[in-house]
């Protein structure tokens, strides 16, 4: 049987518009039946029709992808879904990012091993500043508290008289609705914050 090309397109929210890496595979020459299209979060990584696919790679297939991001969420991952497209499935790479990153029959031992350093190389760059990226951001938010300010929706001043119409609610004497008309807030807001100064209290 004939090996085929296969291109694999995700992007991580149903907002984000595809046409782009499809443009690239179309351009590379995979045929339009052959391109799988998938919206699906990085951040649970459950990619059944990417799973559907490289499970069913042939020896002598080739699988196109735009960048090695599309492999997996960080340095293993990628390394492992490297390993068992190549190595297992006997299938060939294309990173059209990365020309260098292609493992198609006919290059030569040294350009193999080229191409697994490389993915090596960028898969450990790429997750390092991923890390220093969350290191930043939990630096800056640190230093941000540090001087006083707040993160997250300010917490509302309790209206005069609250208490008061919180221990009557909470005798039952009246009801949280009219109790938030009275002290003018919404009545969810009243039944939680009645609720916050019973534990408290």
């Amino acid at each position: 049987m004939a090996s085929s090309t296969y291109g694999y397109v995700r992007v991580s929210t149903q907002e984000q518009n595809e046409a782009r890496q499809v443009a690239a595979m179309r351009a590379f020459g995979v045929e339009d039946e052959k391109i799988i299209v998938e919206k699906q979060s990085g951040r649970d990584f459950k990619r059944p029709l990417y799973q559907c696919l490289v499970g069913g790679l042939r020896a002598g297939d080739v699988l196109v992808i735009k960048s090695i991001d599309r492999l997996g969420r960080n340095y293993t991952e990628i390394l492992e879904q490297w390993a068992f497209i190549t190595k297992k499935q006997d299938a060939a790479i294309v990173v059209l990012d990365m020309p260098l990153l292609d493992t198609r029959q006919g290059r030569d031992l040294t350009g193999t091993l080229i191409s697994d350093i490389i993915l090596q190389l960028l898969s450990y760059v790429a997750q390092t500043e991923r890390e220093n990226i969350r290191q930043r951001q939990a630096e800056g938010i640190a230093a941000a508290k540090a001087r006083g300010i707040q993160f997250g929706r300010e917490r509302l001043e309790l209206p005069e008289g609250f208490p008061e119409f919180a221990q009557l609610w909470q005798e039952g004497r009246i009801s949280s609705r009219h109790a938030a008309e009275e002290l003018g807030m919404s009545y969810k807001t009243f039944q939680r914050r009645a609720k916050e100064l019973c534990i408290a209290t």
